[in-house]
């Protein structure tokens, strides 16, 4: 593990990011939160990937009151120890965000869950079906949403 001096962590990423951040926090250490636009989400994931050799950890997905849903990628910076989420925000009414699983396959299934479970639509996402939830489960009912109510039989 190489140690970085303080600060060195937020450096490196916005010069990799090449001025996709809109806000960047080192959160506590080890862990750097970046806030960005949706529309830079895929060049950002390639980034992570490609020029900093970071490995997707996972993809999560958070109902933010009152009409947002938030998408945060989970990236490790394995050689420096560092963990990098990556958040934004979508639309609550119609949460829609380009898919990264052909830059980083390993995203294919977990933006799988997130769409199942928050009704966020991954643009381009190369096998939209259902992953968790039975084929017959009901369009529009997204069992993490703060709204979901369950149905009894």
């Amino acid at each position: 593990m190489s140690a970085l001096s303080e600060g060195a962590i937020t450096t490196r990423l916005d010069e990799a990011l090449g001025g996709r951040v809109v806000e960047m926090t080192e959160a506590s250490p080890r862990r750097v939160y970046v806030e960005a636009r949706a529309s830079d989400v895929p060049a950002i994931a390639r980034a992570m990937l490609v020029e900093l050799g970071a490995r997707l950890q996972t993809v999560t997905g958070v109902d933010v009151p009152p009409d947002s849903i938030e998408v945060l990628y989970h990236w490790a910076l394995d050689e420096d120890g560092y963990v990098v989420t990556v958040r934004t925000r979508l639309e609550r009414a119609r949460p829609r965000i380009e898919s990264i699983a052909a830059i980083c396959p390993a995203a294919e299934w977990i933006e799988r869950e997130v769409m199942e479970l928050f009704g966020v639509e991954f643009t381009g996402h190369p096998d939209p079906r259902h992953l968790l939830l039975g084929d017959d489960w009901p369009e529009g009912a997204f069992p993490l949403r703060r709204d979901y109510r369950r149905r009894t039989p």
